[in-house]
C-alpha cells in the first residue's frame, strides 16, 4: 500500500504532484492510500523508481478543472476518485464523455455541489459593521459553506466591494480584503464574528416589501434557501411569518381593484396601436407597453382573448426569456408562464440556479390564440404574421429591458427573436449575437416537455433544458 500525506484538505497542487509520481510509477488506485496530515514528504513510504522507459503524459483540460472544484468537496473519496480517474485516462482518453460511468457521474456530482456551495456563498453572505476608532470602517461576515469554497470565492467579493474593507470568517478558512489585496487565514468560530448592526431592520423591512405572497412555493424556496443557512441571515426570522400569512395576504391582493394607467398613458397606448408606422411613438416604459397591449389591435387574436399579456420582471434585467404566447391560465391571470408550462419553468429555473425575480419573463404573442373545443380553449401555433404584428411589443420590451442575453423558448420565440428559423437541436447551448448587441439562446418551451410521452425522453429533455438555462445564466452573469 502506497500512503500519500497531502498538507491540508484542499491540498490540490500536492494532490496532482504525487497522482503524476504515482501514475508514472505504475501504482494502481486500489493500492493509494490517501490522507491528510500536514507532514513535509508526500509518501509515507519511498515511491517505487518509476520505469526508465516510462513516457511523460496528458490529460484533458476537462479533468484539470474538474479535479480542481471536486478538491473542494467534503467527500472523504473524492482524492481517490480522481485518482482512480485520471488512471483510467491511459486507456479510456474519451472516459469523461460517458455521462453514465459511475465514476464520472460521481466526479461531476461533486462539481456541481461545489460550485452550488459557491453560489450560495455569493447570495447567502451577509456583513456586519464593525466600528473600531482605531481602524478603518470594516465590515465583517460570518458564514459557513457546505463545501471548502471560500478562498476560491473570496476574489468575488473582493470585485463586487473593491473600495470596502472587509472579512469573511468560516471554519475552514478567513478571507481578508484591505481594498488592495486578498489575505487568508485559518478557520475562525461564531463567537469571532460580530452581532446585529443597525442595518439589518433596513434589510428585513426590505425583504418584507418585496417578500411576493402571490409566488410562494415554500419547497423551492427552502430549496433555493437552505434552511442551514437561516441562522446568518438577518431577514431568516420573517420567513415563518410570512408563510403563514402568505394566503391571507394572496386574497387581499386578488381583492384589490386593478391600479387604472394614467390618461398620458392611454394616449400613448392608443397611438401605438394603430396601423401607423409607429414613428417617433414607441412606448418609452414597460407601464406604457403594459397599456398598450391591452389596446393592441395590430392582428385578430384580440378577439378572443380575455386580455392581452405583458412582459413581467425588472426594467433593467440581465437575463430575458422569451416564450410563445399565453396559454389558457396565463390569458385569465394577465401575466406571463403561470400554467403549467410555467410551473416547470420555475422547477426548472430553480434547479438551474436562476432566480426567476432577476429575470424579464414575455412571449413573442402577447394575445391568446386557440380553438374550441366544447368548454375548452385549445392552444394553436400562432402564424407568422401574427409573430411579425407582434414583434412590435417585443422589441420595445428589448428596448426598454436591455437585456444581456434572450433565452428563446421554443421555435415560435426563436423566429421573433432572431427572425428567422432557429432550430434547436442544431443552436442549443450556442451563443448568437442579435442586432441590439445582445446574446440569444434557443432551447426548448416547457410546454413541449409536458407533451413528451415517454417518462426517460422526458427526464433527458427536461434535464438539457435545466442545462440550457445554466449556461444562459452564466453568460447573462
Amino acid at each position: 500500500m502506497q500512503v500519500v500525506r497531502l498538507a491540508h484538505e484542499t491540498d490540490f497542487d500536492g494532490w496532482r504532484e504525487a497522482a503524476r509520481r504515482l501514475r508514472t510509477g505504475g501504482v494502481a488506485p486500489e493500492t493509494a492510500l490517501w490522507t491528510i496530515d500536514g507532514a513535509g514528504d508526500l509518501f509515507a513510504e519511498a515511491m517505487p523508481a518509476a520505469p526508465a522507459a516510462a513516457p511523460a503524459f496528458t490529460v484533458p483540460k476537462g479533468f484539470v478543472e474538474l479535479a480542481d472544484r471536486v478538491i473542494l468537496h467534503r467527500s472523504d473519496e473524492r482524492f481517490a476518485l480522481l485518482y482512480r480517474l485520471l488512471w483510467r485516462l491511459q486507456g479510456e482518453p474519451n472516459l469523461l464523455r460517458i455521462l453514465s460511468d459511475p465514476d464520472v457521474v460521481k466526479a461531476r456530482d461533486l462539481a456541481k455541489n461545489v460550485s452550488r456551495a459557491a453560489h450560495k456563498m455569493k447570495a447567502f453572505v451577509r456583513f456586519r459593521l464593525v466600528i473600531d476608532p482605531a481602524e478603518p470602517e470594516t465590515y465583517v461576515a460570518w458564514f459557513e459553506p457546505a463545501h471548502r469554497v471560500t478562498e476560491a470565492t473570496a476574489p468575488f467579493f473582493a470585485r463586487r466591494f473593491a473600495n470596502v474593507r472587509f472579512s469573511i470568517l468560516t471554519p475552514d478558512a478567513c478571507a481578508h480584503w484591505d481594498t488592495k489585496g486578498l489575505t487568508f487565514t485559518p478557520g475562525a468560530d461564531p463567537a469571532d464574528a460580530p452581532r446585529e448592526d443597525t442595518l439589518e431592520d433596513y434589510w428585513r423591512t426590505y425583504y418584507a416589501s418585496i417578500f411576493n405572497p402571490a409566488r410562494l412555493k415554500v419547497a423551492a424556496m427552502q430549496k433555493e434557501m437552505p434552511k442551514r443557512y437561516w441562522r446568518n441571515l438577518p431577514e431568516a426570522g420573517l420567513i415563518p411569518e410570512l408563510i403563514a400569512r402568505a394566503e391571507a395576504r394572496t386574497q387581499e391582493m386578488v381583492g384589490q381593484a386593478a391600479s387604472e394607467p394614467t390618461r398620458r398613458v392611454v394616449r400613448s397606448a392608443l397611438r401605438a396601436s394603430r396601423d401607423a408606422p409607429f414613428d417617433g411613438q414607441a412606448p418609452t416604459t414597460l407601464e406604457e407597453v403594459a397599456a398598450g397591449v391591452q389596446v393592441c389591435r395590430r392582428c385578430d387574436l384580440w378577439r378572443d382573448a380575455t386580455q392581452g399579456v405583458p412582459g413581467e420582471g425588472p426594467a433593467r434585467a440581465r437575463l430575458m426569456f422569451v416564450g410563445e404566447q399565453p396559454g389558457d391560465q396565463e390569458d385569465l391571470a394577465g401575466r406571463p408562464f403561470v400554467g403549467p408550462a410555467g410551473q416547470m419553468f420555475d422547477r426548472a429555473l430553480a434547479e438551474a440556479g436562476v432566480p426567476r425575480a432577476q429575470t424579464f419573463v414575455t412571449n413573442a404573442v402577447k394575445h391568446f390564440k386557440h380553438e374550441l373545443r366544447g368548454k375548452r380553449r385549445l392552444h394553436k401555433t400562432p402564424g407568422t404574421g401574427e409573430v411579425t404584428a407582434c414583434r412590435w411589443w417585443l422589441d420595445a420590451e428589448r428596448r426598454i429591458v436591455r437585456p444581456r442575453v434572450i433565452v428563446a423558448l421554443g421555435a415560435t420565440a426563436g423566429l421573433a427573436v432572431f427572425g428567422r428559423p432557429t432550430p434547436i437541436g442544431q443552436f442549443r447551448q450556442q451563443s448568437l449575437q442579435l442586432s441590439d448587441q445582445a446574446q440569444g439562446v434557443v432551447t426548448y418551451h416547457p410546454s413541449y416537455l409536458l407533451r413528451l410521452p415517454d417518462p426517460a425522453a422526458k427526464a433527458r429533455a427536461y434535464a438539457l433544458f435545466v442545462e440550457d438555462l445554466r449556461f444562459a445564466w452564466g453568460l447573462a452573469a
